[in-house]
């Protein structure tokens, strides 16, 4: 088999056994995909077999002079699970990655909006846009339960359980986790879907789809991206952000105003609470206050 197969076969694999999602296949297979190029610039003609420690050594160095640590970093992580799935299937007998040294990054704190900017991005939507209604719906809910872009545009009607105040949302791995969603955040979902949704000419398949399109299909992320950056440009704001802008700030501003770790752990979907570490930015204010708060000896 050449690459193309073996990179064919780690793809059903990802999907069928790991579960994964199609963008999270594609980050993995991209990895691979560009040490394949690096064997072809070079004139280097060897199978995902025979590939040994040094030719990797080799890529890692060229790779290192284009990215940065952290790129470099996830690259290696990427080409260790390729790998890792060749012995899994026993097409290798080794790792060929594994005694190679990841590059340290340290912990990136992620970029986080105020209260007050968040509600004056929110204030910047054109209500009176076809698209305003929906657009504020779907701000608030990405910051209301800190959620993925992906969960957002995949969020169903059915999946509003709005009595009992949760959503049910679909994560990495199709793993389902149930949100709590406040009646301030239900208010705007409701408000979109009684007066917006119910005037589209829905697609085919896309009946049970909350937040839609103008042609009535599944937004993208990509569009996502574009609203909240064109919100960004309205209101002047200095900071780069993106829709994980506000997951962040949701986490935040949860942890600031006392709320558990492990809860917020739960509610964006973390497998390891040291995840949700990484998510959570302090001042160092906010940890004076915890300590003369709560310690024995303040």
């Amino acid at each position: 088999m050449n690459w193309t197969a073996y990179i064919k076969r780690y793809q059903s694999y990802l999907k069928i056994e790991r579960g994964l999602s199609h963008n999270t296949i594609e980050n993995y297979s991209f990895d691979v995909q560009r040490l394949c190029l690096f064997l072809t610039e070079n004139k280097m003609e060897v199978s995902p077999i025979q590939i040994d420690e040094e030719i990797l050594q080799q890529f890692i160095y060229s790779v290192s002079k284009e990215v940065n640590p952290r790129s470099q970093a996830r690259i290696i992580s990427g080409l260790k699970s390729f790998f890792g799935y060749l012995m899994f299937e026993d097409y290798r007998t080794d790792n060929p990655l594994e005694l190679i040294e990841t590059p340290k990054t340290g912990r990136k704190l992620p970029d986080i909006l105020s209260v007050d900017e968040i509600d004056t991005l929110i204030a910047a939507i054109d209500l009176t846009s076809n698209e305003g209604e929906r657009n504020r719906a779907l701000m608030e809910t990405l910051y209301g339960c800190g959620l993925r872009v992906s969960e957002l545009v995949a969020l169903k009607m059915s999946d509003l359980f709005f009595e009992e105040g949760f959503i049910k949302v679909t994560g990495k791995g199709n793993k389902q986790r149930f949100v709590p969603v406040g009646d301030y955040t239900q208010k705007f979902i409701i408000i979109y879907r009684d007066t917006k949704r119910n005037q589209l000419n829905i697609k085919k398949g896309f009946e049970d789809t909350l937040f839609l399109n103008r042609r009535g299909s599944q937004l993208t992320r990509a569009m996502i991206f574009t609203i909240i950056k064109n919100l960004a440009s309205v209101i002047a704001l200095h900071k780069t952000i993106s829709p994980h802008t506000l997951r962040h700030s949701f986490a935040t501003h949860l942890l600031e105003n006392g709320a558990d770790l492990r809860a917020i752990q739960l509610m964006l979907g973390h497998e390891s609470i040291t995840t949700t570490e990484i998510y959570v930015h302090l001042e160092r204010t906010f940890l004076t206050q915890v300590l003369n708060t709560f310690h024995p000896r303040k």
